[in-house]
């Protein structure tokens, strides 16, 4: 059984393994919140790919957030259209690097599915390698036989952050740039206002990369260090999908004691309720 061999893969290995039957390659590619041009959305995708439409099949479409995660008896569903099996050995990329692949990775994770990583560098780095590569196409798949199995610790809600936030006994990681954070930039969401979760710390996402791929694991270590300690940490961003690259990053160096804020910025800032810093 093929079995991937860390949270990240190199395109070297993926190439290697490109014709195993129990590989599942899966194009995670979304349009980036700043100003991802629209020619990486293009036709060419690595040989064999299926698409993974994280933003529409894959997220729930009447919620008034984006990018809201599927209940795990429809994302059971939609898994078994791409022919993804209990056996299957997912290998998940984008066309930006590192961007909108960490999230399909999560929502692997949080439906009980391990054996899925992340291709360090994505497309660009596949490319760069002169591996083989197609124009997209429709793929007729025979069903799969995915089970999820949901673990609910990873992935928390708006009203457990705010406990933990009067339990202190948690800290919250953002993954905005700088500016957002602090509450300079506006929002790219029109009318969010800007700020941030009560004592919360920012990592920016583009800190954890090296370009288009996962820094090195004792740099990261050393990002992380002034964080760790017996605390869960809460990643959050914008709405959802960068906060899973710190995730991603903070898994890579051996710490599991985390969960995503699926709502992130998006949702608390929306609840008049909710406290805010600015």
């Amino acid at each position: 059984m093929l079995q991937v061999p860390d949270v990240i893969v190199e395109a070297n290995w993926l190439h290697e393994n490109l014709e195993n039957s129990r590989l599942i390659i899966l194009d995670a590619t979304i349009k980036k919140v700043s100003s991802l041009p629209n020619k990486i959305l293009q036709h060419e995708q690595i040989k064999n790919s299926l698409f993974f439409d994280l933003k529409n099949t894959f997220s729930i479409q009447e919620s008034k957030f984006p990018n809201t995660v599927l209940d795990a008896s429809t994302f059971e569903i939609e898994a078994k259209k791409l022919g993804i099996n209990l056996d299957s050995c997912i290998v998940v990329y984008d066309q930006v690097g590192i961007y909108s692949s960490p999230r399909v990775w999560w929502l692997f994770k949080l439906m009980g599915f391990e054996n899925i990583a992340v291709l360090n560098g994505g497309f660009p780095q596949w490319k760069l390698n002169n591996y083989p590569i197609t124009t997209k196409k429709i793929n007729l798949l025979s069903m799969g036989n995915f089970v999820t199995k949901y673990y609910s610790s990873l992935c928390i809600s708006k009203e457990k952050v705010f406990g933990s936030l009067l339990n202190n006994d948690s800290k919250v990681l953002d993954a905005r740039s700088h500016c957002r954070f602090e509450g300079t930039s506006p929002e790219p969401r029109k009318g969010l206002p800007s700020g941030r979760i009560p004592y919360s710390s920012n990592i920016p996402f583009c800190e954890v990369l090296d370009d288009s791929r996962l820094k090195s694991k004792a740099e990261l270590e050393k990002i992380f260090k002034p964080f760790v300690s017996n605390s869960k940490i809460i990643f959050s961003c914008g709405s959802g999908i960068t906060a899973c690259i710190l995730a991603l990053a903070y898994n890579y160096i051996g710490k599991y004691n985390y969960t995503v804020y699926d709502g992130s910025w998006t949702e608390w800032a929306s609840n008049v309720s909710l406290p805010k810093e600015l």
